[in-house]
């Protein structure tokens, strides 16, 4: 089984840190970001890895090798203009296309148990299973909702915070099943089929959820979430990086490392 990183993302929300240092190679506990994926990935057997690439690319590229020192290898898919978070899969069907594979983000630091995932989505016969972890602050992040057998009925991408606003797919779901879903973030992890890539938009930039995922729901296709309940965290800006830092620093998680 092959995997994808996602990791050629601007940071502009950490400025200025991300002027010199690419997003994934800020250190948090002792290791860059990326390691936590990669350390995810790890446990659950996947050492071939393609890693995205633009902001920076170099420091990137430098920090990693060619993955030999982290049990990896790894390939890269450079990006001279950004691509959006799906477009790095029209440049790897090559590289994708011949097993189950996995999405990670480089900026989500998780314990999840990736091959329970996996198991899971196989179990399912799942053509997409999108890991989802429930927030105090749900209306912050776009919703993704599932039925009572995890299946995914409903995404509702958000558009605007105040007063909230989203894009529904399906646009006009039965008001009575509506009221029977649960509604979940995505948390940074999918797994998928290789079917999947021939439903891809042909042309780039394009996002994966807004571009991919969310239609696979609208024509009710087998898209399923997988509920995490543990450790989960991301870092979006500067204070929640300062927020992150003290808490490694006083008690770091486990299984989430190197």
């Amino acid at each position: 089984m092959k995997a994808l990183i996602l990791a050629a993302g601007m940071g502009e929300r950490l400025r200025p840190l991300t002027e010199v240092t690419p997003k994934p190679m800020l250190e948090l506990g002792g290791h860059p970001l990326i390691h936590y994926p990669i350390a995810m990935l790890r446990r659950a057997g996947i050492i071939d890895v393609a890693i995205n690439l633009h902001h920076l690319a170099s420091v990137i590229q430098r920090g990693l090798g060619d993955g030999s020192r982290l049990g990896l290898h790894i390939s890269y898919a450079p990006e001279p203009v950004l691509l959006g978070t799906g477009g790095p899969l029209n440049g790897l069907r090559n590289f994708l296309g011949g097993d189950t594979f996995v999405i990670a983000n480089s900026d989500t630091i998780l314990d999840l148990d990736l091959s329970a995932m996996i198991a899971s989505h196989r179990d399912r016969a799942a053509l997409a299973t999108i890991a989802l972890f429930r927030p105090a602050n749900i209306d912050y992040y776009s919703r993704l909702e599932i039925d009572a057998a995890q299946k995914l009925r409903r995404m509702r991408l958000l558009m605007r915070r105040n007063p909230l606003r989203y894009d529904d797919y399906p646009r006009n779901l039965d008001a009575g099943v509506a009221a029977t879903l649960s509604a979940f973030m995505y948390c940074g992890v999918i797994v998928a089929e290789p079917s999947i890539l021939d439903l891809i938009p042909p042309k780039t930039p394009w996002s994966l959820m807004e571009g991919l995922f969310a239609p696979m729901v609208a024509d009710a296709r087998a898209v399923f979430g997988y509920v995490h309940t543990g450790y989960f965290r991301t870092m979006d800006d500067l204070k929640s990086y300062d927020a992150l830092k003290a808490e490694f620093a006083s008690s770091p998680p486990p299984k989430v490392a190197l």
